[in-house]
């Protein structure tokens, strides 16, 4: 039997952190792209222009965008699972080459033939996109020692979800990462289902703030459909792997509101559920709802971005559809072969 997810608020600070009217505004157009992209990729997918795996973002676009918001842009490193699209737009990689890596046409990402859990960007220093569950954070601590090893001043923001969380090397990486005073924050995206067994099913103990308690990691449970939240404590994570006091944790309390992937009808859970927090803890809803309510934009105003922000979309996924696909002599680039 399902055990119903409740869409209760996050363990947080009494104050609740305010962003700036242009923040918010950032907040709100960055969040917008990763939703109607994802709808979009999801459409396609039914459509049969896209194939293999498709992990949508929806509902959890608050929990990238106040972590990169409060980061480096540019400078920082990010990676994180197959779970991706969301990542690589809030970095700044270009839509088109996004949703054409996809559809699988030679000017995705990575030339057609990653796909969705496969993508990468060094100029944008996102590296991936990985489709071993919780490999990313182990290559996250890798990121953190060459930051540290270089003296460049960054930090790596590694991204994992609950249920990557029970995986042994996540462990290894807390102990190596607390040894070395790795600058690295660890991102548990806990949307509470991981591939479809709630956590009170799968784990024995569900704060995952507290997992990198017997290495002396400190952590924080955050609301993370909330941006402002995600945010500011964001800002206090990086900054303590910045100075040089080692690995932090935030759990990002979530909720994904379609399936696991493409092919998950999600009947683990009810449809009231997922309701309830689309209508009360939508991430977007909520910055439309200050913006409006402050007056820094109108609904006038709004409109003129949602409209914007379509027409990357529709651009992007032309692109994706009419782009060609590799050339067969790609089988044989990327590749090395031993005699």
């Amino acid at each position: 039997m399902a055990r119903k997810a409740v869409a209760s608020k996050a363990k947080t600070q009494t104050n609740v952190p305010q962003l700036t009217p242009e923040q918010e505004l950032e907040a709100y157009r960055e969040m917008l792209l990763i939703r109607r992209f994802e709808e979009k990729a999801g459409q396609m997918y039914g459509m049969g222009l896209i194939g293999g795996f498709c992990h949508l973002y929806i509902g959890q676009e608050a929990v990238v965008t106040g972590v990169t918001m409060a980061s480096e842009k540019g400078k920082d490193a990010q990676i994180t699972g197959y779970r991706d699209h969301g990542h690589m737009l809030v970095m700044g990689l270009d839509p088109k080459g996004v949703m054409a890596e996809l559809t699988g046409r030679q000017g995705g990402l990575s030339g057609g033939k990653g796909g969705s859990m496969h993508m990468f960007s060094n100029e944008h220093r996102f590296y991936g996109g990985n489709g071993i569950v919780g490999a990313q954070v182990s290559l996250g601590n890798g990121l953190a020692f060459a930051a540290k090893y270089r003296g460049d001043g960054t930090v790596a923001l590694a991204y994992f979800g609950d249920g990557a969380a029970n995986q042994g090397q996540v462990y290894e990486s807390f102990n190596m990462a607390k040894l070395w005073k790795l600058p690295v924050v660890f991102i548990i995206e806990n949307n509470k289902y991981a591939m479809g067994t709630s956590t009170e099913r799968s784990s024995a103990t569900t704060d995952f703030s507290k997992r990198g308690a017997s290495f002396d990691i400190p952590g924080e449970q955050v609301d993370g459909m909330d941006v402002r939240m995600v945010y500011d404590a964001a800002q206090r994570a990086i900054e303590y792997a910045r100075s040089g006091k080692g690995p932090y944790i935030l759990e990002m309390l979530t909720y994904r509101y379609r399936g696991h992937s493409m092919s998950d009808p999600a009947k683990y859970r009810s449809k009231d559920e997922v309701t309830k927090y689309r209508q009360e803890r939508d991430p977007i809803e909520q910055v439309k709802a200050r913006l409006l309510e402050s007056g820094a934009e109108t609904e006038e105003s709004l409109k003129v971005i949602e409209s914007e922000i379509r027409a990357i979309v529709t651009q992007a996924a032309e692109f994706a559809t009419n782009d060609a696909e590799p050339d067969p002599a790609e089988l044989w680039t990327d590749i090395t072969i031993s005699a």
